[in-house]
Formats: structure tokens, C-alpha cells, sequence
């Protein structure tokens, strides 16, 4: 394979079980596999976590980070369908959410449609981003961004000496999400919209009308927390179990409801 997708699980002296589904999630701009280091306890072991790795970060951190969508999301499907085919579901969280969704297109292109796509923290795409656009920040404001977004532990003294090394990814994404635009057909595959209720970038109600980017079910789910909730063990707890139902039964996801069911805190 060509390390767009790492797999994340436990490690053990046994041999894992043949696998019976993937889940395929997709992390935020400039983020990392290891951003999904909580999911990892709660996926089963006959289940492969798959988490996409892009250029410039992590051991690519010497490739040259792709600054458009459509280039990324065409190496991470045909790093999928080059694998043994089986139930799949797809979750992006904030700019991941826009590869999400356009992998779950690309892989409905090629026959082989995932179960459920879940898109976390991203308005849908008839909100496109306007300017002013975060990727042409300077450095130093663009470390202010991430900070105050959540991007940075709190109680960090030098934010910026924890970022900078990451600044080329995280503006080479942020350029792919800006630069987005909503496609003219959406997908036949089921949606469940993502947020949280203290996001400062994502206006809540709007993740409703990620309802008309499918024909078939959705479904929005809310929880409490920032941008990040989506990594804390409390939000993981709510949607792996979302995903896996998804993958153990071809069944609708339930009606366009919202609901609070975790806390991030």
C-alpha cells in the first residue's frame, strides 16, 4: 500500500481475526492518524480502523502536502479499492469531513458504495468557505487560529513552538478546504451529521442540511464540547457503536432527529 491509510488498533501476541468491516475516518487539517488514538479501545478486533495519512506530517512529513481536494481524495480511493473488499463506513471530522464525503462519492463511482458516511464539525456544502480564507494567515495568526479553536492544549506556553512544525500541513489543508466547492450530484448513502454545541467555526444548525447532499436516511447527532469533541473518549463512546451498527446491518440510520448524547467534557 502506498501509506495513505494507516491501520490503528490494539497489538497483541495473537493473530487478529479475519476482518468483517472497516472503518475508514479521516482527520482534521494538519491531523494526524494518532488523533484517533481514543477509538482504538472501542473498535472490535474483527473490525480494521483504518485512519487516512496525508503528505506532510507524521513519516510523510517530507513529502509535499496537496493543496486541492480532488488529487487526495482520488489516492485515498484507490488505496480502498485496492483492498480486500468489505462492509464499509466512512467518518471525516472538520476538513475530513469534506473528504468524506467526496470518498464516499468516489467510492460509489467505482460500485462500491460504503454503508454509511458520518461527517463531524464541517457545515455541509452549500455554505461554502468565503474569504477572509485561514490558509493565506501568516504564520503568526494562523498559530492564533488553531489555539483558539482548541487545536492546542490548554496551558501551553508556547503554542506556537508546538504548531509551526505542522504550519505547511495545516495551510495546505485548510487551502484544499477553502478552495471546495459543493459538487452538482451528492450520494446515495446514508449521512449522520456530527457537532457540537460549543463549536466556534461550525453553526450547529446548519449541519442540518447536510440531509440534501444524500437520498437516502440522515440523521444529526449533538454533543456537548468544542471543535475537538470529536476525539475525546465520551463522543467516541456514542459514535463507534453509530458505525458499527452501520456496518453489522444494512439498515436506515433513523429519522433527520437532533439530539444531545454525549459530553466531551
Amino acid at each position: 500500500m502506498t501509506g495513505w491509510l494507516a491501520a490503528l488498533g490494539r497489538r497483541t501476541g495473537r493473530s487478529r481475526p479475519q476482518p468483517v468491516g472497516r472503518i475508514v475516518v479521516l482527520p482534521h487539517a494538519g491531523g494526524w492518524p494518532s488523533a484517533f488514538r481514543s477509538w482504538i479501545g472501542l473498535v472490535p478486533a474483527d473490525v480494521e480502523l483504518l485512519a487516512a495519512h496525508l503528505p506532510g506530517r507524521g513519516t510523510r512529513s517530507t513529502e509535499t502536502p496537496l493543496r486541492r481536494t480532488g488529487p487526495i481524495v482520488a489516492q485515498l480511493a484507490d488505496e480502498v479499492a485496492g483492498r480486500d473488499p468489505l462492509p464499509t463506513v466512512v467518518l471525516g471530522h472538520s476538513f475530513g469531513s469534506v473528504l468524506a464525503y467526496e470518498l464516499t462519492r468516489a467510492l460509489e463511482r467505482r460500485g462500491m458504495p460504503p454503508r454509511l458516511v458520518a461527517v463531524s464539525a464541517r457545515q455541509p456544502p452549500c455554505f461554502p468557505s468565503r474569504p477572509p480564507y485561514s490558509h493565506r494567515l501568516s504564520d503568526d495568526d494562523l498559530v492564533r487560529h488553531v489555539h483558539r479553536i482548541g487545536g492546542a492544549p490548554d496551558g501551553v506556553a508556547d503554542p506556537g513552538g508546538l504548531l509551526r512544525p505542522s504550519l505547511p500541513a495545516i495551510r495546505a489543508d485548510l487551502e484544499a478546504l477553502e478552495t471546495y466547492r459543493r459538487p452538482p450530484n451528492g450520494t446515495n448513502v446514508p449521512i449522520v451529521a456530527l457537532c457540537a454545541t460549543d463549536d466556534p467555526i461550525v453553526i450547529a444548525e446548519r449541519m442540518f442540511l447536510w440531509s440534501v447532499e444524500t437520498t437516502s436516511d440522515f440523521r444529526r447527532l449533538s454533543f456537548d464540547g468544542g471543535h475537538f469533541y470529536l476525539y475525546r473518549s465520551s463522543a467516541a463512546e456514542t459514535i463507534v457503536p453509530v458505525l458499527l451498527d452501520a456496518l453489522r446491518a444494512d439498515t436506515a440510520v433513523g429519522p433527520a432527529v437532533a439530539q444531545v448524547v454525549a459530553s466531551s467534557a
